[in-house]
């Protein structure tokens, strides 16, 4: 049988100054959402600790203009128990705090509207180079989620999430992951369902340069921010694939950007090489962004 584990005096002080090393904060944080004593222990640690009372002042502050609710049903025992908001909802709560941001609000609008305006260009207008329209914009659109989904301009809760052992690089990651899981199926549905282009590659062509400047904003706002990156590298695609588009070319131009095993090859290189900058990086999304 599995021994019971709980949190001991020693590592819940270690947590709260921050001393514990980064496996055991996980499994703290992860323990303590369905262990109350635990919980209990944990947070009377934090609160005779240093931050104890800049933590009381920002809690009651928070509370007072999110949810100024009456002390009769503001259930601060819930609270203080470790049976917070998170645990009370459930996991189905836990998840949708993780990823909601990247699948809510202005970014789901412009992909419908980026699918929609590809398909009436079409079929509507009969524009022969829709799917080039699409296959140039496509790669931009995770990168547009991701800096929409995470950073002290797109989340609420930013500072807060930061400072938990949960945040940072992986719930970065998370929400990455949720805006790719969406944009990929979809976007290359939508492209394979628009009349084909001669000398123009597959609907599936996008996948790898899309793949690459997303993790290239994930490295390059371990520096800047997210947003800043997002700006940065999306400016200087479209920049690319403008001339293509708009020099009377046509959509087949854009073919060197997408087809063959060397644009392909070098496509996956780069997601390589960003990824591993972001594996060095990581720490660097521990600390809050720059403003």
């Amino acid at each position: 049988m599995t021994a019971v584990w709980h949190v001991t005096d020693a590592l819940a002080l270690r947590y709260a100054t921050g001393t514990a090393p980064e496996p055991d904060a996980w499994s703290v944080e992860k323990h303590v959402e369905n262990c109350g004593p635990c919980a209990a222990r944990v947070s009377a640690a934090v609160r005779t600790g240093r931050a104890g009372p800049a933590l009381a002042s920002l809690r009651a502050d928070l509370l007072n203009s999110v949810a100024p609710l009456s002390p009769a049903t503001r259930a601060p025992d819930a609270v203080t128990a470790g049976r917070g908001p998170a645990a009370v909802l459930g996991r189905g709560a836990r998840l949708w705090w993780a990823v909601g941001p990247a699948l809510r609000g202005s970014w789901l609008a412009a992909v419908a509207l980026v699918l929609t305006g590809a398909f009436a260009l079409a079929h509507g207008a009969g524009v022969t180079g829709a799917r080039g329209w699409l296959l140039a914009v496509s790669p931009l659109l995770p990168v547009a989620g991701v800096a929409a989904s995470y950073g002290r301009h797109a989340d609420p809760l930013y500072e807060i999430a930061a400072a938990t052992p949960v945040g940072g690089l992986r719930l970065l990651l998370t929400r990455t992951a949720a805006v790719l899981a969406l944009c990929l199926p979809v976007l290359t549905a939508g492209g394979a369902l628009l009349p084909p282009v001669a000398g123009l590659p597959g609907a599936a062509a996008w996948l790898l340069p899309g793949l690459a400047l997303t993790l290239a904003v994930l490295a390059l706002g371990s520096f800047v921010g997210c947003r800043a990156a997002a700006l940065t590298l999306g400016g200087g695609w479209l920049l690319a694939v403008a001339g293509p588009l708009l020099g009377g070319a046509g959509a087949a131009a854009l073919a060197p950007y997408f087809s063959g095993p060397a644009t392909q090859g070098a496509w996956a290189a780069a997601a390589v090489l960003c990824g591993g900058l972001l594996a060095l990086r990581r720490r660097s999304f521990d600390h809050l962004e720059p403003r």
